[in-house]
């Protein structure tokens, strides 16, 4: 059953200049395996984690390192959530995830949907 779905959408170009502006932001944003990745790549998983948030109703004290997004041997992206988004998570009943990130004419797209 899906018990929630996020969806988000970022200015690629709008993104990597606040990253320029904010070198800091980085680590507040992403996971250490995350901050290597090209930008378009990471404006793709902002927008996931943003998406997560929404997903799970946008509880308080999500952290945006607690929602990383992670791909598998064949390149499929998934979510692995930690700390309150956990929590949230668990209180939600969700046993999976499913998320399609893309990138292209300069926007980044992330959907989200949380399953029980």
């Amino acid at each position: 059953m899906i018990v929630g779905i996020g969806v988000d959408v970022v200015d690629v170009a709008r993104f990597a200049a606040t990253l320029e502006r904010t070198p800091a932001l980085r680590e507040r944003l992403f996971t250490e395996a995350e901050r290597g990745l090209r930008t378009e790549s990471l404006a793709a998983r902002f927008a996931a984690k943003e998406a997560v948030a929404k997903a799970l109703g946008g509880p308080a004290g999500l952290s945006h390192v607690e929602a990383e997004v992670v791909t598998d041997e064949a390149g499929r992206p998934t979510v692995r959530v930690t700390g309150a988004a956990a929590e949230a998570a668990r209180a939600l009943g969700v046993t999976r995830w499913h998320i399609s990130l893309t990138h292209d004419g300069g926007i980044a797209v992330a959907y989200v949907i949380a399953e029980s």
